[in-house]
């Protein structure tokens, strides 16, 4: 199908709104042309995922922009970057990459992103409404957008997301369609352990095996025996979209197009049904560590996607005080951490020797010290997937309240598993 645009949007392509405007249309345009998209969208907001430094062309991509006078004509929040700003934390970039990830922050600030430097701007205020077309980066934020919010988005990639934010606008294809937001596969957990469902551990388990269940397609969750909160389907769909390439989920009775599974389902029968077992969420939670029997641990890490006042709540409650034998790096926004210092909490955390890193996280930027061997413990899906691969330390998974146990005692604790 061919693409059509409107004089508004051949006239900013041809450079009517300076040549930052004019590029950002053009590659929206061609994208939109790749993808089949008959034409492009008006978008209400955007969430920019590039602006994480990975080389020196992000950097000067971003600069091109701002140099051609370009601006974003909607709300745009800003993902991680490489820096903590807060200065909260510190990493190990050197002086070259260091300056030039600086360099590309500040350039997306000129271009008029909202500096909220935050993985799950939906906690930041940033909650478009249901129904509503959006371009957003950053896979858990993509997949907490569509399926908890119920906005619509595709996973829109590096460098894309800014140029839909200049353009305003977004190709028509995929999510952003309601013929492809119907679920095609059930993922049955009607025979899960109700109290293990009702922790927290559950959800980033139950969700890596979802995305490596499902790959790409949509599925609906059914069988849940208690409604899952905010916290426990932002863990999901991290995980889900880290292990898979998962864009949107439903859960039958819980996600806002989903008020019922034969909505989900849009009316049809499902193409597959995944009945969950226990052996399945065993087999998946060895999955998620990569060590084994280990007699100590080096560090603790948990926040990805970045923690809210509510996890906050109960990290302080399960630290109760305690100094801990090995670092906690616990990973936020500055939303939180303003909340934090404001009631001088921030202070409290550090004196037990939690260390705050705000504006980033620990796998995307080398902030974890570099030893041979070492081993991090997690409570987060995405950090268990990612954390090998981009830090070198091999992985525990266990609850937050495990983990918190094995940062007191410098060792693995685990406790009795309710599945």
């Amino acid at each position: 199908m061919a693409l059509t645009l409107i004089d508004e949007e051949r006239a900013i392509a041809s450079g009517s709104m300076g040549e930052g405007a004019a590029m950002a249309m053009r590659i929206v345009a061609e994208t939109a042309r790749l993808m089949g998209a008959p034409r492009l969208l008006p978008i209400a907001s955007a969430h920019i995922d590039g602006a994480l430094y990975h080389g020196d062309s992000g950097t000067l991509f971003a600069e091109k922009l701002v140099e051609g006078g370009a601006s974003v004509r909607v709300r745009a929040t800003l993902n991680v970057g490489s820096i903590d700003l807060t200065g909260c934390s510190k990493n190990r970039l050197g002086n070259h990459e260091r300056g030039m990830a600086r360099r590309m922050m500040d350039a997306y600030r000129r271009l008029g992103c909202e500096p909220s430097w935050t993985c799950a701007p939906y906690q930041a205020g940033h909650r478009p409404a249901k129904g509503s077309d959006v371009a957003w980066g950053e896979s858990n934020a993509v997949v907490f957008c569509n399926s908890v919010l119920g906005a619509r988005t595709n996973r829109y990639g590096d460098f894309l997301d800014i140029a839909c934010a200049i353009a305003g606008r977004a190709p028509d294809y995929g999510l952003h369609r309601a013929e492809n937001r119907r679920a095609r596969i059930v993922f049955d957990i009607s025979g899960i352990n109700h109290a293990f469902l009702a922790s927290e551990v559950a959800w980033p388990i139950l969700g890596n095996l979802y995305g490596r269940s499902v790959g790409d397609a949509v599925g609906v969750v059914a069988g849940a025996a208690v409604h899952p909160d905010e916290d426990m389907l932002k863990a999901f769909g991290a995980a889900s979209a880290s292990s898979g390439a998962v864009g949107l989920f439903h859960v039958a009775g819980v996600t806002p197009e989903a008020p019922d599974l034969a909505t989900a389902l849009h009316g049809c029968e499902p193409e597959a049904i995944i009945h969950v077992t226990r052996d399945m969420l065993e087999e998946t939670r060895r999955r998620l560590s990569t060590v084994g029997d280990v007699s100590a641990i080096d560090a603790v890490a948990i926040g990805s996607p970045h923690l809210s006042i509510a996890e906050f709540d109960r990290l302080e409650t399960l630290i109760a005080g305690r100094h801990l034998r090995v670092p906690l790096y616990a990973c936020t926004g500055r939303h939180v951490l303003n909340v934090l210092e404001e009631g001088g909490r921030r202070r409290k955390l550090e004196d037990c020797g939690v260390i705050i890193v705000a504006d980033t996280c620990v796998v995307v930027t080398p902030i974890l010290p570099e030893k041979p061997g070492a081993v991090l413990m997690t409570n987060s899906g995405k950090f268990a997937h990612y954390a090998p691969g981009n830090t070198g330390y091999g992985v525990i998974y266990g609850s937050l309240a495990e983990c918190m146990e094995s940062a007191a005692a410098g060792r693995p604790v685990f406790m009795k598993a309710a599945a």
